[in-house]
């Protein structure tokens, strides 16, 4: 696999899960890549791992100052960006009743606003072509009991997508969101605890939910994400695609 040879990548939240599978597979199709998280030591676990092609900038994507220390380092490195994958994201369960302002500000703060931060921040680096990448989530489409301060900053990011696709087309740069559903992650496993659930448990309530009744790995959103990323998806701006086992398609 070579459709992203001697490319540059960005991708946040990268110390597990999604954005860790992503780094991955990108880096095995021939990209360098650079990975941020706010966990240093998983972050640089994650880094080498993956091999010496991944190179880990620790970050909080909600804080402008660190985002312009990772776009620092990759200038620094004599860098341009080819693929930005603004994947960095969180969870709170909380009903309408119990939401505070704390919560409202930390996961719009990460999910919208470091959505926000990451692809404003690498756009003096992202070359003419260039893809950017959102990480959305199957709640956004649905009414979830508990989930609605998450739902909606996914929900966000769909349309920043939208608009995001037609202010860069004229540069040819496509901008294109992943909607996972249920997927085998760490953050699956923090869900399952507040829900007061083993994770077999809940893996098997979220599963018999789903046409095909299994969990997602991560490794089958990072192969959508290796082809919005490489030039296959050269004419794809603009779209949502569902990683979702037929969760919203069936």
């Amino acid at each position: 696999m070579t459709s992203l040879n001697g490319k540059t990548a960005l991708i946040t939240g990268a110390s597990s899960g999604i954005g860790k599978a992503i780094a991955r597979r990108f880096a095995e199709d021939g990209a360098r890549v650079y990975l941020t998280g706010r966990r240093k030591d998983e972050l640089e676990a994650a880094a080498a791992q993956i091999g010496p092609a991944a190179i880990a900038v620790r970050c909080d994507v909600a804080r402008a100052a660190d985002l312009d220390h990772v776009i620092d380092v990759i200038r620094g490195d004599g860098r341009q960006l080819d693929a930005v994958v603004a994947n960095a994201g969180l969870a709170v369960l909380t009903s309408l009743a119990d939401a505070t302002e704390e919560q409202y500000d930390h996961v719009f703060g990460v999910n919208t606003k470091g959505t926000l931060l990451t692809v404003q921040k690498a756009l003096p680096l992202l070359t003419e072509g260039a893809s950017v990448i959102l990480l959305s989530s199957t709640t956004s489409h649905q009414g979830v009991a508990g989930m609605g301060l998450y739902a909606a900053s996914k929900a966000a990011i769909r349309n920043l997508g939208r608009a995001w696709a037609a202010e860069l087309a004229a540069r040819q740069i496509r901008v294109n969101v992943i909607t996972p559903g249920p997927v085998a992650t760490p953050g699956i496993e923090n869900l399952a605890e507040l829900n007061g659930m083993s994770t077999a448990d809940f893996h098997g309530m979220l599963a018999s939910q789903l046409p095909l009744r299994r969990m997602g790995r991560p490794e089958e959103v990072a192969a959508v994400a290796a082809f919005l990323a490489g030039p296959e998806s050269s004419f794809v701006t603009g779209a949502e695609y569902f990683v979702d086992g037929g969760q919203l398609q069936v």
